[in-house]
């Protein structure tokens, strides 16, 4: 089943073309990369999805349903959450405050339910932290909830933006380059955490990564993007044995 379909999507930035007539489409619970060489429009790709940034033509759907009149929050409504090339962290506010950023739209009760600490308010405070402490643990993050994002090493908080992501509950988890700046240990533990986002959890993941041999390790379907436009598309041995792919991006027979 297609959950996510793009047609046809261009992105310009005044006289520039960042992502020129894009078509690719992501299978719901599958893991679909998207690489390419820095300045290819991947990120942009992302950013339009989100509704980050106004696409210039083309359509966008996620499960059947268009999203381009959407606002960026009512994205997340739909089952979409997302990470970002460079950490977007409330770095004054905990860890666990960050996390409950990312459960915003899930709160149902008023604003007088609140003030007046209704029973519903206090039943939903529960199962909300319930849900800091299940993404915590997962993450191991449980004994930095109380931590000033910003006073944790990188690696803790590209986790923490991950947990972030994950409070929502999505449906379609969207990692823009979520191996970036890890020592390989920290990227061993990415890659198991995507892996149990997708096979455990449910979650269809849509991930950017420069990172060849974790895009290669996990992915179902890669495509590849150069100068805003796809050269390629396809499973992890057609991809990598794709001239157009070697030439622009991999090098030479490096993953055969």
């Amino acid at each position: 089943m297609i959950q996510l379909e793009v047609q046809n999507l261009t992105v310009r930035f005044g006289g520039v073309v960042a992502v020129n007539n894009l078509s690719m489409n992501v299978e719901k619970g599958s893991i679909h990369a998207l690489i390419g060489p820095n300045g290819a429009g991947k990120t942009t790709v992302f950013n339009a999805i989100t509704r980050v940034v106004r696409p210039s033509g083309g359509q966008l759907a996620f499960e059947g349903e268009s999203l381009e009149r959407l606002k960026p929050y009512e994205v997340i409504g739909k089952g979409l959450s997302r990470t970002f090339q460079n950490l977007e962290l409330f770095k004054f506010m905990t860890v666990g405050e960050n996390f409950l950023v990312g459960h915003h739209r899930e709160f149902k009760q008023g604003i007088w339910s609140q003030a007046f600490r209704s029973g519903k308010v206090v039943e939903e405070e529960k199962a909300t932290w319930t849900r800091v402490y299940e993404i915590a643990e997962m993450l191991n993050l449980k004994n930095r909830l109380f931590t000033l994002a910003g006073m944790l090493p990188y690696g803790l908080q590209k986790m923490v933006e991950i947990g972030r992501a994950l409070m929502c509950d999505p449906k379609f988890l969207m990692l823009d380059e979520p191996a970036a700046g890890l020592n390989p240990v920290e990227t061993s533990e990415i890659k198991e955490l995507i892996g149990r986002f997708s096979r455990k959890m449910g979650i269809t993941i849509f991930l950017v990564e420069h990172d060849m041999q974790l895009v290669m390790d996990i992915s179902d379907r890669i495509t590849v993007m150069n100068f805003g436009q796809k050269i390629a598309e396809g499973s992890r041995d057609e991809v990598k044995n794709d001239p157009k792919v070697i030439e622009a991006y991999l090098g030479e027979s490096k993953y055969a």
